[in-house]
């Protein structure tokens, strides 16, 4: 075997059907107040960004998704993948991602307008 090197192969996690891979948004350990939550008092987390879509959801219109979109999902049948030490990664059925979270871009210009409008 002498000249050949062995490459290593790098793993990887691809949702199947009509999947996507989500990477779970950390809990909230303080309310939007500012008060600090005790650990048994968790508010449970059900948003995340999708860090893969399956091709079948990828090549279909009516799910509007794409990688690193941030979503709010139905965590019911959500699957955890023992993948990473810190276990964030999980399989969601298309169907239990209920919504995207979209930003339209803020147009200077017509914002300016709308100032000046109101003068």
């Amino acid at each position: 075997m002498a000249g050949k090197t062995r490459s290593k192969a790098i793993e990887y996690v691809e949702p199947i059907g009509a999947r996507v891979l989500v990477r779970k948004d950390e809990p909230k350990r303080e309310t939007k107040g500012g008060i600090a939550l005790p650990d048994q008092a968790e508010i449970p987390t059900i948003t995340g960004r999708i860090v893969a879509i399956s091709t079948q959801i990828e090549n279909n219109s009516d799910f509007p998704l794409r990688q690193y979109d941030k979503i709010l999902f139905h965590p019911k049948d959500a699957i955890p993948v023992d993948f990473e030490a810190d276990n964030q990664l999980f399989v969601i059925p298309i169907e239990d991602v209920v919504a995207v979270f979209r930003r339209d871009p803020v147009d200077k210009k017509k914002s300016k307008a709308d100032e000046d409008d109101e003068d």
